[in-house]
């Protein structure tokens, strides 16, 4: 017998590392969706009942795995309007268990496209990621089902990364599945020659996979080490797949530049450093040299894109000898470059940081106010934190206050509330 609390932690760690594997490998066999994410739950809940009498298996992903798979087969032997009900993740043949299921086996020449393909994705979860961003979905929809389906992140945490409302995200995702069941979306693994037409949106669904990572949406650690390694390590095999993508090593290094500030951004307690208390001798010094280099390599080759910025203002940031010795100027006008090339508003509200300290607060705080009084901002918990920032630097502590207060109500993460906290009560009286 195993104790329920091991048992536990075990399928905890196994959902967090190895969800989308096991994901991946269970489409091979339905090649369908929502079948095999319904496999893989039923596969995790078997292991709740399972393993406190079996013990945890040597293997648990390989367990999981087995066990969705077996449930995909039987689905389909017992259900065959399935095929007709859902949409079908059509691939080539030689890439189903076809003597699992029965089926007659593929010709060479479907073999040969098969091997082909496996060469070119050769990571399953990137694979998925490829087919989940087809391109019949709004772009939006892609990244937020495939953050969802593929990467387990929770419907919560993704509408923070787009800034709607936890109910308005589940109701995107919902709508996306059922547009592939009413249409009968095809959801084929994309030939080569098709991998560049559903990049912007891979890119995005690991720019934010990374994102939900190094600053965790909720939870009491402010970094989720999985999720960015996952992001990490999907970024390299993009990187081998695809090395005269600019936009590839721009995002390859935007997350390394920004991942090795990782063992200073809070101290031995927990507590949020910002980037002014941080030891910069403690950063990663290989990461950054490594992104500094495909940086360089970027503004070389042509005009960059939104992850070439991205990187390029944070290593500026990282290249400092100190943060008041940051270069504020040519950061505010990278981002201006950055908001041509992709007209966020978070971009114009991450540009107020430096801005302050190039025109001074009460400019900044011009700019807070223009994105507050636009309002699809509002439910931010970042525009609120910097307003009240500003606002305590211009003296104007009460209504610092209020917006530091605003800040909290809306963050989830312990680590940044328990700041929050901190800046709120540090502020004068008033």
């Amino acid at each position: 017998m195993t104790d329920a609390a091991t048992v536990e932690a075990a399928i905890a760690d196994a959902h967090r590392r190895e969800w989308a594997r096991v994901l991946a490998a269970t489409v091979r066999v339905s090649r369908d969706l929502d079948l095999a994410e319904e496999c893989v739950q039923d596969a995790y809940a078997s292991a709740l009942r399972t393993w406190p009498g079996a013990g945890v298996p040597d293997n648990p992903a390989a367990w999981l795995t087995v066990t969705a798979r077996r449930r995909a087969i039987d689905a389909i032997r017992h259900d065959a309007a399935l095929r007709a009900r859902l949409p079908l993740l059509v691939e080539p043949a030689g890439e189903t268990d076809q003597a699992a299921l029965g089926e007659p086996a593929a010709d060479p020449a479907q073999e040969q496209a098969a091997a082909s393909l496996s060469a070119v994705l050769p990571d399953e979860r990137l694979r998925l990621i490829f087919i989940c961003c087809h391109p019949a979905l709004a772009q939006e929809a892609q990244v937020a089902l495939t953050l969802r389906l593929v990467c387990g992140v929770a419907v919560p945490d993704i509408a923070r990364a787009f800034l709607v409302s936890e109910p308005t995200m589940a109701a995107r995702i919902t709508r996306a599945k059922k547009k592939i069941s009413v249409a009968r979306i095809p959801y084929r693994l994309p030939r080569a020659a098709e991998l560049d037409d559903r990049l912007a949106a891979a890119l995005a669904v690991i720019h934010l996979l990374f994102t939900a990572g190094h600053t965790a949406p909720s939870g009491a650690s402010l970094v989720r080490r999985d999720l960015v390694d996952q992001a990490l390590h999907l970024t390299r095999m993009l990187r081998e797949l695809m090395p005269g993508s600019a936009d590839v090593r721009g995002l390859q290094a935007l997350l390394l530049v920004t991942d090795a500030r990782r063992a200073t951004r809070t101290d031995a307690d927990g507590r949020l450093l910002r980037l002014s208390e941080q030891d910069r001798s403690k950063w990663d010094a290989g990461a950054l040299a490594a992104a500094h280099e495909e940086i360089v390599g970027c503004l070389r080759a042509g005009p960059p894109g939104r992850y070439v910025l991205q990187a390029a203002i944070a290593s500026l940031y990282a290249e400092a000898p100190s943060y008041d010795h940051t270069d504020w100027a040519q950061i505010v006008a990278l981002y201006d470059r950055l908001l041509e090339v992709w007209p966020s508003p978070v971009v114009a509200l991450n540009r107020t940081v430096p801005l302050a300290m190039v025109a001074g607060p009460q400019a900044a705080l011009a700019e807070v106010e223009r994105l507050n009084a636009d309002g699809r901002l509002s439910g931010y918990q970042y525009l609120h934190a910097i307003r009240a920032d500003l606002l305590s630097r211009l003296g104007r502590a009460a209504e610092a206050a209020d917006a530091y207060r605003q800040a909290l109500a809306l963050a989830a993460n312990e680590a940044e509330r328990a700041f929050l906290v901190g800046q709120l009560g540090g502020l004068p009286a008033f």
